[in-house]
């Protein structure tokens, strides 16, 4: 097994630190983005036999998704520490991004509820809706009323954290964005995932849920220069936060 090593302090700048759960669910364009934005980044694969460190010791975290609850432990037995992680982060104010699976664990771990297969599921290219609270946001603020982002998912939040500050939905699912505290962002959208990506999903996955899979593809292609545009100045916004 590979040991990812707890550092402590960070070797120059900022760094992070990025929970990848499945073998293509890696980081993507926002680790491209990172890296440009001068930080470095560091990916943990536990499925693979990573060991997560016991500490933080100064990284930002970001946890990706995957086909998981954020508590199903017998089928990925990461998760247990992934929460423990996430909790020293909330605790601790140090940076944080949970990217769907990712989200519904920071929304778990902070008193929110998550649902299996609830509600519609969605898939491709969404129009996600900024609230009143996004032009507020340090990530948000600024990017539109709407902005186009990927999505994967059947399981789904439904119940936010007290404290919670709710910053984006879709016509889906409420709960798409939110933050808790001053830097935990927690999404139901994937900002990391090109539209490259769908070609490489299931098409029979899509067609149980009704869809047109050259039709997704399409609808993805079309609006990438816009997610593009919008993702990158958000992951830019993160790294300023981390550095800061």
């Amino acid at each position: 097994m590979t040991k990812v090593p707890d550092r402590g302090s960070p070797r120059s700048g900022a760094e992070v630190l990025v929970v990848q759960n499945t073998p293509g669910g890696g980081p993507g364009r926002i680790g491209d983005w990172l890296r440009g934005a001068g930080l470095e980044v560091e990916v943990a694969r536990p499925f693979a036999g990573d060991l997560l460190p016991g500490a933080l010791g100064g990284r930002a975290l970001i946890v990706l998704g995957g086909g998981f609850m954020p508590d199903d432990d017998a089928r990925a037995p990461w998760l247990p520490d992934t929460r423990r992680l996430t909790r020293r982060a909330l605790d601790a104010g140090t940076p944080f991004l949970g990217i769907c699976l990712g989200g519904q664990l920071l929304a778990q771990v902070a008193g929110g509820t998550v649902r299996a297969a609830y509600g519609r599921p969605e898939h491709g290219s969404t129009e996600i809706r900024l609230r009143p609270a996004a032009g507020e946001d340090p990530l948000l603020h600024g990017l539109g009323d709407t902005v186009p982002a990927i999505e994967r998912h059947v399981d789904t939040i439904t119940e936010l954290p007290d404290g919670a500050v709710w910053l984006a939905s879709s016509e889906a699912c409420p709960y798409q964005a939110f933050r808790l505290g001053r830097c935990a962002w927690g999404t139901q959208f994937h900002p990391e995932a090109e539209a490259a990506r769908i070609a490489a999903w299931d098409p029979a996955g899509l067609t149980a849920h009704g869809l047109d899979p050259a039709d997704v593809l399409a609808r993805a292609e079309a609006a990438e220069p816009r997610a593009v545009e919008v993702w990158s100045e958000f992951t830019r916004r993160f790294a300023r936060v981390c550095r800061d």
